[in-house]
C-alpha cells in the first residue's frame, strides 16, 4: 500500500518551469549505494506517515500558488494504488511530474494512458552492463529499463532522462553505453553526486568538475540538449 513519508511544500527546481510541491513515497526495489533517501528505502516504517487527506487538503489550499506536484520516493511505481493517489491530485487541477527508476514500465504506461502524468523524469543508473552493480542487485534484468526508455521516448508526455554521476561507479565508456540506450531523446542531465550522511553506502565520492565536463562533452556528441545540474537524489 502506498504510504506518504514526506512533503516538501515548495520547490522552484524539481518541476521544470513550475512551482511545485514534492510528495515522497516510501520503499524502493533498488539499493543504489549513492541513494540520498536511504531511510525511505531501507526502513520506511521508521519514518512518519503523512495522512493523504491532509496532503490533499494542503494542495487544495495552495491552488493558484502552486502549479504542479512531483511524486517521488523511494520508487512510486512499485505501489499498485499509485494511480488512485495521482488521480486525486489531478482532480484538484495540478500538473503531475513522476520521478521513476523505470523498473515498472507497465505502471508508467498505465499512468500515461490514463492521462495522469504530465512530465516523467527517469533515472538512468548506468550503462546496461553495469546496471546491476549500480542498483545494488547483481543479477538485475535490464529488460524493464529498455522497455521504459523506449516507451517514455514515444509516449507523447514531456520527459527527461538523468544520471547521478559517482566517482568509481561511472567512467567515460559508460556514457557511450548510456547514450546508445537513450539517444535520441528530448533532454538528458548529468547530476553530480553529493556525499551525505544518509546515503546507503558511506565513503562514495563526487566526480571532479573536469570529469563532469568531459562526460558532458561526450554526451553532447549524441544528445543535443544535455547539461550538468546539481543532484537531489
Amino acid at each position: 500500500m502506498l504510504r506518504i513519508h514526506g512533503l516538501n511544500k515548495l520547490s522552484l527546481v524539481d518541476y521544470p518551469g513550475l512551482m511545485s510541491a514534492i510528495v515522497f513515497t516510501g520503499c524502493c526495489n533498488f539499493r543504489c549505494p549513492f541513494c540520498h533517501n536511504s531511510s525511505l528505502v531501507l526502513d520506511p516504517s521508521s519514518q512518519p506517515v503523512l495522512d493523504v487527506e491532509e496532503i490533499l487538503s494542503f494542495l487544495k489550499r495552495r491552488k493558484g500558488m502552486l502549479d504542479g506536484v512531483v511524486v517521488t520516493g523511494g520508487e512510486p511505481t512499485i505501489h499498485d494504488d499509485l494511480p488512485q493517489f495521482i488521480r486525486s491530485i489531478k482532480d484538484l487541477g495540478y500538473l503531475v511530474k513522476l520521478d521513476t527508476n523505470g523498473s515498472r514500465p507497465d505502471m508508467v504506461r498505465r499512468l500515461v494512458e490514463a492521462h495522469l502524468v504530465d512530465y516523467i523524469a527517469m533515472d538512468i543508473k548506468n550503462s546496461l552492463d553495469r546496471y546491476g552493480m549500480t542498483v545494488g542487485i547483481p543479477d538485475f534484468d535490464t529488460t524493464p529499463i529498455r522497455e521504459s526508455v523506449d516507451y517514455i521516448r514515444g509516449c507523447g508526455v514531456d520527459y527527461e532522462f538523468r544520471t547521478t554521476v559517482v566517482a568509481g561507479l561511472h567512467y567515460e565508456e559508460n556514457f557511450h553505453g548510456i547514450c546508445r540506450l537513450i539517444a535520441p531523446c528530448r533532454r538528458y542531465f548529468l547530476q553530480t553526486f553529493v556525499p551525505s550522511q544518509d546515503t546507503i553506502v558511506q565513503g562514495l565520492e563526487a566526480p571532479s568538475r573536469g570529469d563532469m565536463e568531459n562526460y558532458l562533452e561526450l554526451v553532447r556528441s549524441y544528445i543535443g540538449e544535455a547539461a550538468i545540474r546539481d543532484s537531489r537524489d
